[in-house]
């Protein structure tokens, strides 16, 4: 077959590709990755091929596509969680204002992210 080629994502095209030409779909999902991946700043580009390979791992250990897509969110939300953590701290240390001196009142409220149960 035809090695199709993807301009945009559309969910429908790349469902009958998955499910009527595995190889196909594989070759093509890789190649948007690698894309993707390009398209990143240089200094970025090391750190995603890295999550691309512990996310690939996570598929390929994974007993079904659903249970995958369980293992991988979650990986997304620990990050996410991780990130909004390290928010919190740095506007607790930015309480201060220019002059050392203790701010009044925040410049913006924040609403703090609990993290999703498992």
């Amino acid at each position: 077959m035809t090695e199709p080629r993807l301009t945009e994502f559309d969910f429908e095209t790349l469902s009958v590709l998955a499910k009527t030409d595995p190889g196909s779909f594989e070759t093509l999902r890789q190649k948007a990755i690698e894309r993707a991946i390009a398209r990143a700043p240089a200094g970025s580009r090391q750190r995603l091929r890295r999550l691309q390979w512990r996310i690939d791992r996570v598929r390929e250990t994974s007993r079904t596509p659903l249970a995958a897509c369980v293992l991988i969110s979650n990986m997304m939300w620990t990050s996410f969680n991780d990130l909004n953590r390290v928010y919190q701290r740095l506007g607790e240390n930015t309480q201060l204002g220019a002059s050392g001196a203790r701010r009044e009142r925040p410049l913006a409220a924040v609403v703090p992210f609990r993290p999703r149960p498992h």
